[in-house]
């Protein structure tokens, strides 16, 4: 079922979006295992976790509420993507921000890091049947890897111990991870499997990255001269934002839960 609704969704799209993957099978297969590797590592903390602390992250009696709550925030991760917008004077037109973590980040602080870790994945999948990718799956791995530097540390830290101040530092650190993380991933991986895959030379990214600002002038200035300060921006922002509406929105369901 969930097929025809993405077909009927997506129209023409679904079917370049199988086209597109036949021609990046390495790609996503290097890209699959590292999300899988994502999932293993929210898994292995959610276990510590509850060796700790004795906490459970589901139980019989509030599984089902759990999957519908989760299923609503990704799809409202979803609709938030659709508003992503470039940063201009920081970065250039190709890298856009989207703010789809802030749901995210909430389901995790609810139902921990392994939750967050899946809504990340199924808001990507929904993004791709809705959508298709315009950057041959680069962009959409990028989008997920970058969502889990953020949610999964956020989770983890928060869960340790539930408090206002767990929570803050757990936002610090996930933004810090993407920052550091997001800088990497870029310059060693993201960026030049883009150009790659698309046939640019990596100097034409430099090169945008330079109109910008005149002291980017290889790879290693793009990441942190560009790249760097877009994720900064992103990461306070997210995390500023969840910060406000966690405590309202985790209320506002236990008591339509109760």
């Amino acid at each position: 079922m969930f097929n025809y609704v993405c077909l009927g969704a997506a129209g023409g799209s679904f079917a370049k979006l199988i086209e597109s993957a036949k021609e990046n099978v390495q790609f996503l297969l290097i890209s699959l295992a590292m999300m899988v590797g994502v999932y293993l590592l929210a898994l292995v903390s959610e276990k510590l976790i509850e060796k700790s602390t004795g906490a459970k992250f589901s139980s019989r009696k509030t599984k089902v509420n759990k999957l519908v709550v989760m299923a609503m925030f990704s799809a409202l991760a979803v609709v938030i993507m659709y508003f992503e917008f470039p940063i201009p004077f920081i970065a250039p037109g190709f890298y856009e921000m989207d703010l789809s973590e802030i749901p995210i980040l909430i389901g995790s602080f609810m139902y921990g890091p392994v939750a967050g870790v899946v809504m990340e994945a199924v808001k990507i999948l929904l993004k791709l049947c809705l959508k298709g990718t315009s950057t041959a799956f680069v962009g959409d791995f990028a989008n997920f890897i970058m969502g889990c530097c953020i949610v999964v540390p956020a989770s983890v830290i928060y869960h340790t111990k539930k408090n206002k101040k767990r929570a803050i530092i757990g936002l610090v650190a996930g933004g810090l991870t993407l920052i550091v993380v997001g800088g990497l991933m870029n310059g060693l991986y993201l960026l030049p499997k883009y150009s790659e895959l698309y046939g640019v030379p990596i100097e034409a990214f430099i090169k945008q990255g330079s109109d910008i600002t005149p002291a980017i002038s290889n790879i290693a200035t793009f990441v942190m001269l560009a790249v760097v300060p877009f994720n900064l921006i992103k990461a306070v922002i997210v995390g500023t934002v969840t910060g406000l509406l966690y405590k309202h929105v985790s209320r506002l369901l236990q008591l339509q839960n109760q």
